[in-house]
């Protein structure tokens, strides 16, 4: 398994999501996108915790790998 990314943004986050389909529908302290039933909550900092990054991508139903593609 890859290591998770480190020191990533809300818009790095947000611009990766929308390479696979996710779409705001919701903007204010945090950013909730969502595909089909799937949806995430992304909160708004410049450095994001690889912890909440990893909830993230485990959300989205992407793999690692597969979203470090996608960076």
């Amino acid at each position: 398994m890859s290591s998770i990314p480190t020191d990533l943004s809300d818009e790095r986050i947000v611009k990766t999501l929308k390479r696979v389909g996710f779409e705001i529908i919701r903007q204010g302290k945090h950013i909730s996108m969502a595909k089909g039933e799937r949806i995430v909550i992304i909160p708004r900092h410049k450095r994001i915790k690889r912890e909440i990054v990893r909830s993230i991508i485990k959300v989205s139903g992407l793999s690692i790998d597969e979203f470090k593609n996608l960076l």
